[in-house]
């Protein structure tokens, strides 16, 4: 019998593994209101990628300085190490879908105020710190909202997947994003970009209205009560599994991601090139997070020890990443960061999800916001001095060392335990 007609006779149905695995990969698609909300993400990521674009490569030209561009991302997530787990808790006690509703139309507003101060020539360093402020509290309440609002889109055995093709949505729209905002800076300036953004949060507000609410499965709403952001941390640390996850996601948020610091310095300083070489690393970048991402989507289940790998696996990545000799090297290894990088993100928040119940996920998602996000305000300065005063490759092998260096420290601590569990059982019954 050959390979593939063994495949077939082993599934009952006639099914092949590979068929299988692609409907795996694609499931949540089969839900309407996934579909409807998965169209409004693409135009509101696409809307994202064209203003950070334009909003690194601003701030640069503004300043000419690194450091300026890690001050901007730091502003952006200083609210969500303050407010992360108060928005959680809103997410937990209001309707999901209205909070989104209410971000997007804020997200709308900043945009449109960016553009038009842009675009009249008014535009200021101080402005766009300001502006990064209001974007953070927008993103503490946004973020949250929108992990724990999966959950009631799609049912139970369908999360993870809907979390890993969220992020295929996110990453494909940084294919296009990114080459929009290049030509836009290029041509029109980055005020215009900044209005086309606004435009696009056009497409999330109308897909989420016309969601069918009668297909949602929201989870009965918080009642007010003291105590329970103390209550969902007690959850967490109950869960040590869940913890751990957690605390990797903050140190990969806090020095892994701060590609807006370092591949903006290494378009312009190492391989002395402007926006449209920026733009493309992002794009290589997204190449290789679609991958990860369908990668993650296609499993049914995941251990902490495969989010520790795929997290150690970013990190020794990126640090390659910091001493490639030269372009075409870099681009390469930028495709297995983003392969490493996206695997990770999306098994570690939707093993999260799955995790805890639904009476804390958003409260829990909260806290994996506020890590993921909230370490940023000490990682982008920290990184942006190192890449502004020791060199671009040191500050880019910064981002990767660490995350490596966390994640091995971690396995060996898991590693440890059972050892250390059972000599002490051992001890106790010498003792006794």
């Amino acid at each position: 019998m050959t390979p593939a007609a063994a495949e077939a006779t082993a599934d009952p149905t006639g099914t092949t593994a590979r068929e299988s695995r692609g409907r795996a990969t694609f499931a949540a698609l089969r839900v309407r209101n996934f579909r409807i909300y998965a169209t409004g993400q693409a135009f509101a990521n696409t809307g994202v990628w064209v203003q950070n674009i334009a909003l690194d490569w601003l701030t640069l030209e503004l300043t000419h300085s690194p450091a300026a561009v890690g001050i901007t991302m730091a502003l952006t997530f200083l609210p969500i190490l303050v407010f992360g787990m108060y928005g959680g808790m809103i997410a937990d006690r209001y309707p999901k879908r209205n909070i989104l509703l209410v971000t997007q139309l804020c997200s709308a507003s900043i945009a449109t105020t960016l553009a038009v101060l842009t675009i009249s020539g008014n535009i200021t360093v101080g402005t766009i710190y300001a502006l990064a402020v209001v974007t953070g509290f927008v993103i503490a309440l946004d973020n949250p909202t929108r992990q724990a609002f999966v959950g009631e889109v799609v049912p139970a055995e369908h999360i993870r997947n809907a979390v890993a093709l969220n992020a295929a949505v996110f990453q494909t729209t940084r294919l296009v994003g990114p080459a929009v905002s290049s030509v836009l800076i290029g041509t029109v300036g980055s005020g215009w970009a900044f209005a086309v953004n606004a435009l696009l949060y056009v497409g999330p507000t109308i897909t989420l209205a016309s969601m069918n609410t009668a297909e949602l499965r929201p989870v009965t709403a918080l009642p007010r009560a003291k105590g329970q952001l103390r209550s969902a941390l007690r959850y967490v640390a109950d869960r040590p599994h869940v913890g751990w996850t957690i605390a990797l996601v903050g140190v990969f948020g806090t020095f892994g991601l701060n590609f807006p610091v370092v591949l903006t310095a290494m378009a312009s300083e190492t391989f002395h090139a402007g926006a449209g070489l920026y733009g493309t690393f992002n794009i290589v970048l997204a190449v290789g997070s679609i991958a990860g991402a369908l990668i993650a989507g296609g499993r049914s289940h995941s251990r902490l020890r495969l989010i520790l790998l795929l997290g150690a696996a970013f990190g020794a990545a990126q640090t390659l990443a910091a001493f490639a000799p030269n372009l075409a090297t870099f681009m390469v290894v930028l495709v297995v960061m983003g392969v490493t990088n996206l695997a990770f993100q999306a098994i570690a928040n939707s093993s999260v999800q799955l995790w805890v119940d639904q009476e804390y996920r958003g409260r829990v998602m909260g806290l994996y916001v506020l890590v993921f996000m909230g370490g940023t305000p000490i990682g982008g300065p920290i990184v942006g001095w190192i890449t502004e005063h020791v060199g671009v490759r040191a500050g880019m092998a910064v981002c990767g060392i660490v995350p490596l260096a966390v994640a091995v420290a971690m396995a060996g601590v898991l590693a440890a335990q059972p050892v250390l569990a059972r000599r002490r059982e051992t001890a106790a019954a010498l003792a006794g």
